[in-house]
């Protein structure tokens, strides 16, 4: 008997693919999920009532997951983010080792192919609260290693953008025509 503990968030299917209106209504809701219906509709070219029933769809379909506030780093002192890999005895993915997301300062835990088994992004107020989450870690059954890379500066971080790059030039593209093969027309 196998049980299935994955606590994956299943993919609903969506009531209709995307369209490029869509796409424009998520692209302003994603800077500011606060704007109006009035200026939703204003900076995507339909009335406010028809805005409106397209992000009530959208939050329907599960396109629109939440609306959350995203938090200054600096103003809750959490300035130190580091992105910390697992390595584990035998399949990552335990009880154990998910349990720390009780921790707030863990942002995200991903499973990940590669030379690691888990990758979290963590945000702490300093490199000894980074210290403490490391130890609960390592006092986690199955945790045999962790690498830890403090980043130094970052120079993007953003959520989920509704746009999709239609080609990826080569690199010698790229160099010859200063291109970056990113389409936002949608």
């Amino acid at each position: 008997m196998e049980q299935n503990t994955d606590e994956v968030r299943r993919k609903r299917q969506p009531e209709r693919d995307l369209d490029a209106m869509d796409r424009k209504l998520l692209g302003v809701l994603v800077e500011d999920a606060t704007t109006s219906y009035a200026e939703l509709g204003d900076r995507v070219g339909l009335s406010p009532p028809a805005a409106h029933e397209r992000v009530k769809r959208l939050r329907r379909s599960g396109a629109i997951r939440r609306v959350a506030a995203l938090i200054d780093p600096e103003a809750v002192g959490k300035t130190l983010l580091a992105f910390v890999h697992v390595d584990t005895t035998g399949w990552g993915k335990t009880p154990a080792l998910l349990a720390i997301e009780q921790h707030p300062e863990v942002e995200e835990i991903h499973s990940v192919a590669g030379d690691t088994c888990m990758l979290l992004k963590v945000r702490t107020e300093s490199t000894h609260a980074l210290e403490g989450l490391l130890a609960r870690l390592y006092d986690t059954p199955g945790v045999k290693a962790t690498r830890s890379y403090v980043v130094l500066s970052t120079y993007l971080e953003r959520p989920v953008q509704p746009g999709t790059t239609r080609e990826w030039p080569t690199p010698a593209q790229n160099a010859r025509e200063g291109s970056t093969g990113f389409d936002d027309r949608d």
